[in-house]
């Protein structure tokens, strides 16, 4: 196998503390800027998979870092500079408790709700008579609260969150705004490459002056579920499942093996094949959503080589 980058322990210059996320560690550099590393962790259910996945984390790191470069003029982000394949530099920001999800279309969790008979979600509601995979007459947001790690995130409505005070109403406004806005852009993006954004998450957070950015990642497959545009509706009128671009054909596959990160299931075994075949989708995805060709960063010794980046970078 491929050497993967699951965990880091560095100690850098004006290290004030480590945060580490289901996938990405970040190091408060003097309480001004942030160093977020994008591990080979592949994370599903909200559980952690026992082992990394080859290049996941620079193509996470390399999409993201594109996406925010072709937004950045309608939104403001939190980015300042990529020093290596799996590493972005950026303003320290007091990240908002809750995740931004919009849906463009009835797919994944939203789903499954309806399926359940259920006709909300986090207090929006779903027409009636839709199919699995249709498009909704306008995108909804259905937010997340955000869990630790190891815990699960949880739906919430807008009207929890406002009543709860994890957001005041007026930054609330202000990150509706721009998850619509975002969602725009990343839709005709993904027009362009003949593909469909059919949802995806968004988190924000304040600059020490109070400016409300974009943080973390964005449009990526473990972010986001994309289809191909070409074939969809001719699918959906057969009432056939949808060829999918995202983390999702891993989910399905940990279904298919009994786990959806309930207690008393275990993850599934996953073979030096299995993870190769992931890895090589996530290449499928990379090269999909950006248009480009791959570059895989030289994975030898990727602890050594990140380390090196960023001092070089902090000098």
């Amino acid at each position: 196998m491929s050497n993967t980058i699951i965990d880091t322990n560095f100690n850098f210059p004006n290290q004030k503390s480590v945060y580490k996320g289901k996938v990405r560690e970040v190091y408060n550099i003097n309480d001004d800027e942030l160093v977020m590393i994008a591990t080979d962790r592949l994370s599903a259910f909200d559980v952690v998979m026992p082992k990394g996945i080859p290049y996941k984390g620079q193509i996470l790191n390399q999409i993201a870092t594109k996406m925010m470069a072709a937004t950045e003029d309608l939104v403001p982000n939190w980015l300042t500079a990529t020093p290596d394949p799996n590493v972005a530099v950026g303003h320290l920001c007091d990240p908002f408790k809750v995740e931004m999800v919009i849906r463009g279309y009835m797919s994944g969790h939203a789903a499954r709700e309806y399926k359940a008979g259920r006709r909300m979600l986090c207090g929006v509601p779903m027409p009636e008579g839709m199919k699995e995979n249709d498009k909704f007459p306008e995108p909804i947001i259905t937010p997340a609260t955000k869990a630790e790690m190891g815990g699960h995130d949880e739906d919430i409505s807008r009207e929890d969150i406002l009543k709860r005070g994890i957001v005041s109403e007026a930054d609330y406004v202000v990150l509706e705004d721009y998850t619509r806005k975002l969602f725009q852009r990343g839709s005709d993006i993904a027009a362009s490459r003949g593909l469909i954004l059919v949802d995806t998450k968004y988190e924000f957070g304040k600059t020490k002056d109070g400016q409300i950015v974009l943080i973390d990642e964005i449009h990526t497959p473990d972010s986001s579920r994309y289809f191909y545009a070409d074939g969809y509706q001719e699918r959906q009128d057969k009432g056939e499942s949808q060829k999918q671009l995202s983390k999702e054909f891993v989910r399905q596959w940990l279904i298919e093996n009994n786990f959806q990160g309930l207690e008393g299931q275990t993850v599934p075994f996953m073979s030096d094949d299995y993870i190769e075949s992931v890895s090589e989708r996530y290449i499928e995805l990379y090269e999909n959503i950006t248009g480009e060709t791959f570059v895989k960063a030289d994975v030898s010794n990727i602890q050594e080589r990140i380390g090196a980046n960023v001092l070089e970078y902090l000098k």
